[in-house]
């Protein structure tokens, strides 16, 4: 369900540590009553899990637990990237979210990666599908403006006070994707990014420092795995926790257009590296194995942020 408000309410920020010590508080009483639930031990342990344990329905689901409403930013009132929409969950009771901001590729706008918006906002993320300054602008500019994205949204947009400004993250299609790659190597704070069929002229990713699930393939012409999401996935540092996914019977705009495979694992990764949520590292770790929807899927396990 998406409810479309204009000025939602935010929670002020000066809540945001009392909220957060209350939970921590308590979770330690929670693991010191017996029968206490292990929900409520596990909030001691990680203050930042949002919504049930997760199953592999829950993850493939066209909606998580969380009621999502929604909200315009026009392009007239931002600087440095040309506006776009926040999906928010409606619920304050939980505290703060992480938030990820989304960015699609040449010639496209954000209705070509709208269908991310409620369907992650719904898992427990605060997300902005953005369009660009331009449909022309390259993956160096679609960078910058995912990252001024990010800043609007902590800093002043009508949600911030929904959001922890230490928990974020980018994504992005083709053009956008390589722009998520962008972002991340100028601000090595994100928490994760996943570039969805990612296109960009630069191959060596060595100085990315945010954990990387890349999305490629294997009909995609325009952004070809053997010369893109590839070279992309070898050329991140051997030890960061980073993974190579290569949809099967896919061309290049996959990512246009909702997809359970893309969906399970981009849901698994933000909330395993933005939430630190460890009750998602079992969809990735063990590696998935090739199946109908994914010819392989590479990556280090176990994860060790």
């Amino acid at each position: 369900m998406v409810r479309q408000h204009s000025s939602p309410p935010a929670t002020p920020r000066t809540a945001r540590g009392l909220w957060a010590a209350a939970l921590t508080t308590l979770g330690l009483f929670a693991a010191l009553i017996p029968g206490a639930s292990g929900a409520q031990a596990l909030v001691a342990d990680n203050p930042y899990e949002r919504g049930p344990a997760p199953t592999v329905a829950s993850i493939e689901a066209a909606r998580g637990s969380y009621a999502v409403a929604q909200t315009t930013v026009p392009s007239a009132s931002v600087t440095g990237f040309g506006g776009g929409t926040v999906y928010y969950p409606t619920t304050t009771a939980d505290g703060t979210f992480g938030a990820v901001a989304v960015a699609p590729g040449f010639l496209a706008t954000q209705s070509n990666i709208a269908w991310l918006g409620p369907r992650l906002a719904s898992q427990g993320f605060v997300v902005f599908t953005i369009d660009t300054n331009t449909t022309l602008d390259a993956p160096d500019s679609r960078g910058r403006q995912l990252l001024a994205a990010l800043d609007y949204l902590t800093r002043g947009s009508t949600v911030s006070g929904r959001i922890d400004g230490t928990r974020l993250g980018v994504m992005g299609h083709s053009m956008g994707g390589g722009g998520s790659l962008e972002a991340a190597k100028s601000r090595t704070s994100l928490k994760a990014a996943v570039p969805l069929t990612a296109w960009n002229l630069t191959k060596d990713w060595s100085q990315v420092r945010t954990p990387t699930l890349l999305v490629g393939a294997d009909g995609d012409t325009t952004a070809p795995v053997a010369t893109h999401s590839e070279p992309f996935y070898e050329s991140l540092p051997g030890s960061l926790d980073k993974a190579y996914l290569e949809l099967r019977g896919a061309t290049h705009s996959a990512p246009a257009t909702a997809n359970t495979t893309i969906a399970k694992y981009s849901v698994s990764w933000l909330k395993r590296f933005i939430d630190n949520d460890t009750r998602y590292e079992q969809f990735l770790c063990p590696l998935p194995q090739a199946g109908p929807t994914i010819v392989e899927y590479r990556g280090n396990c176990p994860h060790t942020s």
